[in-house]
């Protein structure tokens, strides 16, 4: 089972390199049209939705939150100021560094550990396998899609292979 928590954790840091594709080419778009970055960067679908760079974020919080709480290691802390795509792109490969560092033997008892998640004004205790299933998996993709939908609702070329990866 230990393994197969790895695996699926770290298919997170797979969609987030695509997602790193997906801002590579959010950014050729704006400088081939001479948009201002900050217009895809602050960009939402609707108004009461958070921006692009906040979907970024949350990805990034879930994904190292994840390997953390699973690993019962600590959850490190990362400042929410990226204002750039070279931020952004920092913030996705740190994400995708923080994953990396871990290895199948730290995941042994993840299923079964305790996950403590707090939140403003609430706390979820879980399993290890209901966290990965029931919170991690669901919020980490549905902030990855919203990221595409925004980028794509703005006229970045993307398609599904680009959300799969290659």
């Amino acid at each position: 089972m230990s393994k197969d928590i790895y695996s699926i954790v770290t298919s997170l840091a797979r969609s987030m390199g695509n997602l790193d594709a997906i801002v590579s080419k959010a950014e050729a778009f704006a400088a081939e049209r001479e948009i201002d970055p900050n217009v895809l960067i602050q960009a939402r679908l609707r108004p009461d939705m958070l921006p692009f760079v906040a979907q970024i974020r949350i990805c990034t919080d879930v994904a190292k939150g994840a390997a953390a709480r699973l690993t019962g290691s600590e959850t490190p802390k990362w400042a929410d100021d990226e204002a750039t795509f070279a931020d952004i792109h920092a913030r996705l490969k740190k994400g995708i560094d923080f994953l990396g560092a871990f290895n199948a033997a730290q995941f042994d008892g993840a299923a079964e550990r305790d996950v403590l998640l707090k939140v403003p004004n609430r706390e979820f205790r879980f399993k290890g396998i209901d966290y990965l299933n029931g919170f991690v998996l669901p919020n980490f993709y549905f902030h990855v899609s919203i990221a595409y939908a925004i980028l794509r609702f703005n006229g970045v070329g993307l398609g599904k292979m680009d959300y799969l990866g290659g």
